[in-house]
């Protein structure tokens, strides 16, 4: 049973989870040194033209994440923020824009990817998703329509919509607090969330290794671990 604590006239909260939150479990972020845009183009990998160009190259960059994500597991800022989740009495929802599935595993629930998710698959011919944790290079047919080859990774590109807008803005226009965790605050329209809670009023905070591109529409930045700030911020929220 969720508690009732509030804290400091907040009620309502959404949290927006980023590649930081994932990397202290081994999962390689896009932008930091070393990271998975300095092995492969945005455009070679990332957009609906690569996967039209060069499918095989795609289907095996997101095979390899996909086989990557399942042999790691939640850290403690994911167990922290499915303990507030499973705490806050309030509204609260947890858009990442993170594909894996350790927020799931950790244990929260009210959850949105807006960016959508490795293991599961999408089929172009009939529009359904469906969980997949194997390969999609061998171009196996969709369990719906029975169709080969026309299964991607339900994974949002560049240039493509993110997932749900609707209810991210729907529940940000009714939310007390804005928590940033994790962002590079490079990647539209999630970077511009921030904006949109200040012009409401809302409370914004930043949780991050090192200021972010937008840290200074925060009215607060802490800069740390994930694997520190986060559950330090949870304990405070839940009050001890």
């Amino acid at each position: 049973m969720r508690g009732n604590k509030v804290r400091q006239g907040i009620n309502n909260i959404v949290i927006l989870t980023g590649a930081g939150v994932s990397a202290e479990s081994g999962i390689d972020t896009f932008r930091s040194a070393g990271g998975l845009w300095e092995q492969h183009k945005v455009e070679d990998v990332a957009t609906p033209e690569a996967f039209a160009r060069d499918p095989d190259l795609v289907l095996r960059f997101y095979d390899m994440r996909r086989e990557r994500i399942q042999q790691v597991e939640p850290n403690a800022a994911h167990y922290a923020l499915a303990r507030l989740d499973a705490a806050w009495s309030g509204n609260l929802l947890l858009v990442t824009q993170n594909v894996d599935d350790l927020h799931e595993r950790a244990g929260t629930q009210r959850l949105l990817h807006m960016h959508g998710e490795h293991l599961n698959a999408w089929c172009s011919a009939c529009d359904e998703r469906h969980l997949w944790r194997g390969t999609l290079i061998d171009r196996p047919a969709c369990p719906a329509c029975g169709i080969a080859g026309q299964l991607r990774p339900d994974i949002v590109w560049f240039g493509e919509m993110p997932y749900r807008m609707d209810e991210i803005y729907h529940a940000l226009n009714h939310a007390d607090l804005f928590v940033s965790i994790g962002t590079s605050g490079a990647v539209y329209p999630a970077a511009g969330l921030v904006r949109e809670a200040r012009k409401k009023g809302i409370k914004t905070l930043e949780l991050n290794l090192e200021p972010s591109h937008g840290a200074s529409w925060f009215e607060e930045s802490r800069h740390g671990p994930a694997t520190e700030l986060v559950p330090a911020w949870v304990e405070e929220m839940l009050g001890g």
